[in-house]
């Protein structure tokens, strides 16, 4: 399998490359310019295009290809980058390619979800701080979902908890909605939202689904293991 990374250079999409190489998978990775150097511990194993993740022509040539791309969609800015990089991956990936997005468990598929009034607030507080000093906009990055929603692509959209660094405790447990208990700890290795991430693109039940995953070794999780066993 040939899988674009877009967004290696950070925490999650190196995650992301050192699980695919893991599967024997052929790995392209996008990342600006600037952060190529992050990615030497792969030197020669990948292949990388230079570039904004937002730039057409870079995304367009990325994935020229791929069965499978794996894109973290990052609000930076007021210009539209979250949903310029899903348009491009949306855009010029085979018609036939699965897609898999990474984002936060804010994104709401159906408006099912369940927030707590701290997770609202948050949420509320920083997009505006966010939108005003232009560091980021979190509204960009709920049109970039938007979109994906709306395409007839093979896409999953990931929704991520709150993160953590350690070593791997396994694939993450999920369910549609948060407000679910079995996600009430709210906590996942990056490493594990990594993997959950790669093994997407060969779980064809997760198509057109926006999973809300925690750390399979959480007080919530094992909980709700522990009642599917009585």
């Amino acid at each position: 399998m040939r899988v674009c990374i877009v967004g290696a250079s950070g925490k999650l999409g190196r995650y992301m490359v050192r699980h695919a190489l893991d599967r024997g998978y052929e790995v392209v990775g996008v990342c600006r310019e600037k952060s190529v150097e992050k990615l030497d511990e792969f030197e020669g194993r990948i292949t990388i295009f230079p570039g904004a993740t937002n730039d057409r022509e870079v995304i367009r040539k990325a994935v020229a290809g791929c069965d499978g791309v794996l894109t973290v969609l990052v609000p930076w800015g007021i210009q539209d980058y979250s949903s310029g990089t899903a348009q491009a991956v949306l855009d010029f990936a085979r018609p036939d390619a699965r897609l898999v997005f990474s984002c936060g468990w804010h994104i709401s598929m159906d408006g099912q979800d369940v927030y707590s009034r701290k997770s609202r607030w948050t949420v509320g507080v920083f997009g505006k701080l966010a939108r005003l000093v232009r560091f980021a906009d979190i509204d960009d990055q709920v049109e970039a979902c938007r979109r994906i929603f709306a395409s007839d692509a093979r896409w999953t959209v990931v929704r991520g908890s709150d993160l953590e660094e350690g070593e791997s405790q396994g694939l993450p447990v999920w369910s549609r909605h948060v407000g679910d208990p079995i996600l009430a700890s709210n906590l996942t290795r990056r490493v594990d939202f990594a993997l959950f991430m790669v093994h997407a693109l060969e779980n064809d039940e997760l198509i057109h689904e926006a999973p809300a995953i925690v750390g399979c070794r959480t007080p919530s999780a094992l909980a709700h293991a522990d009642r599917e066993e009585e």
